[in-house]
């Protein structure tokens, strides 16, 4: 294992990540405007310069909305908790999750008053997780200091991820939820001008199988990946309620140029997973990197 791995399994050493993006945050705000923190991010991720005045792949245009397409409803999803009365107006309130808790402080999280399985995330962010499966197990000692961490960083720092910049700061704790593969399959709908056209589906999460395939509606795989190579070797059947989840995404996706919709089939239900404006900031991480431009083809900027 080598050390950034070490750091990042280890609960102090997340808090140290934590504290780090919190204070880049603050740094970030203060010295670098919104168009020249776009500009930096994309060089950093792919060593390239992103043609902002008439851009052409996917990941381009995702910089290009960052900074030209401010929906306010799109800060309303991309907030965990407020997403919630989005779905329902939507008609689709019986795909939301059980929610347990919503708190702005972790000094009122009682965790005795919690159930033996539970999900905790940051409402505000994105990778703010912590999955209990049992909470005996849990260094609540070590994790309520990394869920203060939390509580102190906007996340859109780095990338200007506009969406997260404004939202309130809260934790939320939902029902932990497990599908028929001993796991929680996710459904990634990518979504253009509110139309689906394909889904990611990520298979063997934290395990040397890991990849993630693409399907088109029809269920047939897709000849590329996303940071990881697609496995054509890889066998997946189609889930039962596959067409009532496009269905959904569809209509949760209709306001937005672009939007990814996640959502995850347990048994015989769909849950209603998240909105997604910047998949990884936006970053070109197609694989092969050609489906950059292909993909950027499937999106229209108004």
């Amino acid at each position: 294992m080598n050390i950034k791995k070490k750091i990042r399994s280890s609960a102090w050493g997340l808090f140290l990540i934590h504290s780090y993006h919190a204070i880049c945050c603050k740094i970030s705000r203060l010295f670098f405007s919104d168009y020249f923190a776009v500009i930096r991010y994309y060089r950093k991720v792919s060593g390239k310069q992103p043609n902002l005045a008439s851009p052409t792949t996917f990941s381009e245009k995702l910089q290009w909305l960052k900074l030209n397409a401010k929906n306010p409803l799109k800060a309303q999803c991309a907030d965990k908790y407020n997403v919630r009365e989005y779905v329902s107006s939507c008609g689709y309130a019986s795909l939301l999750n059980e929610l347990y808790g919503v708190w702005d402080s972790v000094n009122d999280i009682n965790i005795e008053k919690l159930p033996e399985q539970f999900v905790l995330k940051g409402a505000h962010g994105s990778g703010f997780n912590l999955i209990v499966k049992n909470k005996q197990d849990v260094n609540w000692f070590a994790w309520k200091w990394i869920m203060r961490t939390w509580l102190w960083q906007d996340i859109y720092w780095s990338g200007r991820e506009w969406v997260y910049k404004d939202l309130p700061k809260r934790i939320i704790a939902e029902k932990y939820l497990e599908d028929s593969y001993g796991e929680l399959r996710d459904y990634k709908f990518f979504c253009f001008n509110g139309k689906p056209t394909f889904m990611q589906l990520e298979v063997g999460r934290n395990t040397k199988q890991n990849t993630r395939n693409f399907y088109d509606l029809e269920w047939n795989l897709l000849p590329f990946g996303k940071e990881l190579p697609h496995n054509p070797d890889i066998q997946v059947e189609k889930p039962a309620k596959f067409d009532e989840m496009i269905k959904i995404a569809t209509d949760l996706s209709s306001p937005f140029d672009f939007v990814r919709v996640d959502l995850y089939q347990v048994y015989d239900r769909v849950f209603f997973g998240e909105l997604t404006f910047f998949p990884a900031g936006g970053a070109p991480d197609f694989v092969p990197s050609e489906y950059d431009s292909i993909v950027g083809k499937m999106l229209e900027l108004q």
